[in-house]
């Protein structure tokens, strides 16, 4: 089963990929170009100290009226761990506040794709064990953040993430709602 194909498996159930995205800058933006052509992952959330820059962020990288409409834009991260978001990006660049971000998050049960290098330079592994504790996925991403996301939500079945660039692999959770 294909990455296309698991996402527009869980869009056609009513269950799509919800993620969180803290940090709408440089390399939020460019994931955020990606949303509107990934069927199966919506971006119910996005935090950023400027909500109005990412919203006008959003606008120039093609998303429409609808998309931005109904999506939250708020300064406030907590906003980031409540309800039926799965995973968290954290993009920020600042590595206290991304290791914050990612603790808070893997608290409150989400799994972590870390783009703020510098945090995961400074607490990369202690945010692993804390993950798998957590039962949990904390990931440093790669570059393509949709197929990273899917990677980590499958369909009902426990894949292991193979390791990556020198980092045990995670255990998955099985079906997410």
């Amino acid at each position: 089963m294909n990455l296309h194909h698991l996402l527009n498996v869980r869009r056609a159930a009513g269950k799509p990929v919800r993620v969180a995205l803290i940090g709408a800058g440089k390399f939020g933006s460019m994931f955020l170009s990606q949303v509107p052509h990934t069927p199966g992952l919506e971006i119910p959330v996005i935090v950023d100290l400027d909500p109005q820059r990412a919203r006008e962020a959003c606008r120039t990288v093609g998303w429409d009226v609808e998309r931005v409409a109904t999506t939250t834009f708020t300064a406030d991260g907590t906003k980031a761990e409540v309800g039926n978001i799965e995973i968290v990006v954290e993009a920020t660049g600042n590595p206290a506040v991304g290791i914050r971000h990612a603790r808070a998050a893997i608290a409150a049960g989400k799994h972590i794709v870390m783009v703020n290098v510098e945090a995961d330079a400074l607490a990369g592994p202690l945010l692993v064990e804390e993950a798998r504790k957590a039962g949990v996925v904390y990931s440093l991403a790669y570059g393509d953040q949709p197929a990273l996301t899917s990677e980590m939500v499958d369909l009902g079945a426990c894949h292991r993430i193979s390791r990556r660039r020198g980092r045990e692999g995670h255990q998955i959770l099985a079906g997410l709602s």
